[in-house]
């Protein structure tokens, strides 16, 4: 008896937007499902970033569904997305470098009161309990006390990620996230985000091939003039001689 395939976390169907003529996506269509972790990789200009911006509502697609659950995201904004379970990580971290490990992670965990209201807002157990939980997951037990401007790119790098799980979402879209790291921060990057797969579904965007292959799980998907050029799993995304000619080149040999 054949199973169902499951419904799917995040679904784009035939996703085009133009820019004074230019089609950054053409007919782009993408389905993630639950606990799924997917690469998303190619070429400079391939879409990957407007894909991630029609997403979380910073832009809105010309034509085409954009669905998360039963919601529509085309006709949402990008707070009400967000709130729904849909985080963001941008290349370059954002955390506010004044505040130490645990502040940032307790504004985080604030939602959308002010910095002041949060900071003298007082934590119950079990808020402590869970940035303590955040805080072993991403490696800064240590660093609890120490303060934003203090820490490498990828420690901050990675409490920019317990931020946004902080917010307890369903999905993360991450851009680029080890562009700038010593190869140790990469390795403890790819083990970070392949534990987070399961619980969330992880979309992540990255140039560092070394990389998408430490974490390529069932599926990868390759843009190209904003739409899908191939989709599958390393192997044969790394042998499709189109992928081959437009992206990967030397790199798959």
């Amino acid at each position: 008896m054949a199973h169902e395939a499951p419904t799917p976390a995040l679904y784009l169907s035939g996703v085009t937007i133009s820019f004074d003529g230019f089609k950054a996506l053409n007919n782009l269509s993408i389905a993630i499902e639950p606990g799924e972790l997917r690469t998303i990789i190619g070429p400079n200009g391939a879409g990957k970033s407007t894909m991630m911006d029609v997403i979380t509502g910073k832009t809105k697609p010309d034509s085409g569904d954009i669905f998360f659950r039963d919601h529509d995201l085309t006709q949402l904004d990008e707070a009400t997305i967000a709130s729904l379970g849909i985080g963001r990580k941008f290349q370059k971290p954002t955390c506010i470098e004044s505040l130490t490990v645990f502040e940032n992670l307790e504004l985080a965990l604030a939602g959308p009161r002010s910095v002041f209201k949060a900071l003298f807002h007082r934590l119950s157990s079990e808020q402590k309990d869970r940035i303590h939980e955040l805080l072993a997951l991403i490696g800064l037990v240590d660093l609890i006390h120490t303060e934003g401007k203090q820490l490498s790119h990828g420690q901050k790098q990675w409490l920019e990620i317990g931020m946004l799980l902080a917010q307890s979402p369903e999905i993360l879209l991450v851009d680029e996230p080890v562009a700038g790291m010593t190869p140790h921060e990469v390795e403890k990057t790819a083990e970070l985000l392949t534990s987070l797969a399961g619980e969330h579904s992880v979309v992540v965007v990255e140039h560092d091939m070394a990389f998408v292959r430490a974490i390529a799980q069932k599926k990868v998907t390759v843009l190209h003039q904003g739409s899908v050029l191939a989709e599958g799993s390393m192997d044969a995304i790394q042998s499709n001689p189109s992928v081959i000619e437009v992206y990967l080149g030397e790199e798959a040999i």
